[in-house]
């Protein structure tokens, strides 16, 4: 009886006897799956399921997409803030921090957050010309208060005499707590605080420096305190 030949994907061949039982069949018809085109086969299965979830998350409604920034859009108030004399009208989540919003949406980031509990000083700004730890206060409720910060008190090519104080006195070493406590220093100068250094340090006592620099930095507020 003659047999016909047939070429498999891979250098298997198979030979295919004329019609028998069923049975026979599917055990020819095995015979003719190669080892790559089962692999190829089991691939695009596994592609198909794979690319399932993606297709049904790219079906998706653009309302549904956005809906989380509609969301989040809807829980925020309008504010005008004064910053270093500049008005800026803003849309804030009312739990913004006055500390989080000079540094994220004002890009004022002068002020540092150092420990974010009130308890370091470095946050430090002025509100209508007193201190205040910019972390414990929120920003909604400053609309109509004159905030200052590190920023409006001195630039690099026209400082304050307290920053230049602080230079000429190495108050300072890391620079993280420095703004805090310049901000404070500034303050200090409009307080009733006494003359000597003891009364400085007291004053000033809200501001840590882990570097150590106090008695540069009393040196500092003290120089500025006699010559004004």
């Amino acid at each position: 009886m003659a047999k016909e030949t047939v070429a498999l994907d891979d250098t298997e061949e198979a030979t295919a006897a004329d019609p028998a039982s069923p049975k026979q069949q599917a055990s020819s018809l095995l015979g003719r799956v190669s080892r790559r085109s089962f692999l190829s086969h089991l691939g695009a299965a596994g592609i198909a399921a794979t690319t399932a979830p993606v297709l049904a998350s790219a079906t998706l409604t653009p309302s549904a997409i956005q809906e989380p920034a509609t969301e989040a859009s809807a829980g925020t108030v309008p504010l005008t803030l004064n910053v270093n004399g500049q008005p800026h009208k803003l849309n804030l989540d009312p739990r913004t921090t006055l500390l989080d919003c000079l540094r994220e949406n004002l890009n004022l980031p002068g002020t540092k957050k150092g420990c974010d509990h009130g308890q370091c000083g470095a946050c430090t700004v002025h509100v209508n010309g007193r201190r205040v730890n910019s972390c414990l206060s929120f920003a909604v409720m400053h609309p109509n208060d004159q905030i200052t910060t590190i920023e409006g008190i001195g630039q690099p090519d026209h400082l304050h005499p307290m920053q230049a104080a602080f230079i000429q006195h190495d108050g300072y070493q890391c620079g993280y707590c420095t703004s805090g406590q310049i901000m404070s220093a500034v303050a200090v100068l409009k307080e009733p605080v006494g003359p000597t250094d003891d009364d400085v340090k007291h004053a000033m006592y809200g501001n840590i420096c882990r570097c150590g620099a106090y008695p540069n930095i009393v040196a500092a507020v003290q120089q500025v305190r006699h010559q004004s």
